[in-house]
């Protein structure tokens, strides 16, 4: 998770947390609803990032194969080749 992400989902769980208990105390049911929804945007945003790591990481280690791959395969070609036939 990128630090951008993860100040991003933090702010947003702790504006929200603060919101739910403002409105928990002064028995604004809209706020708290807002803040409810706010710090779940915040653990949202936290799943979401990891996901977005997690398929990067994939993504990598797929190209990675494919280079050795190619790599390896450009071998096996040269040897399928093999020797050059003599002509009669």
């Amino acid at each position: 998770m990128s630090l951008k992400d993860k100040a991003d989902s933090m702010k947003d769980k702790a504006s929200g947390t603060a919101k739910e208990v403002e409105g928990k105390v002064t028995g604004d049911k809209a706020r708290e609803g807002e803040g409810k929804i706010q710090k779940t945007m915040g653990k949202t945003k936290d799943v979401l990032s990891d996901a977005k790591d997690a398929i990067k990481d994939k993504v990598d280690d797929i190209k990675d194969g494919l280079d050795k791959n190619k790599k390896s395969g450009t071998d096996k070609v040269d040897k399928a080749e093999g020797p050059e036939k003599k002509q009669d």
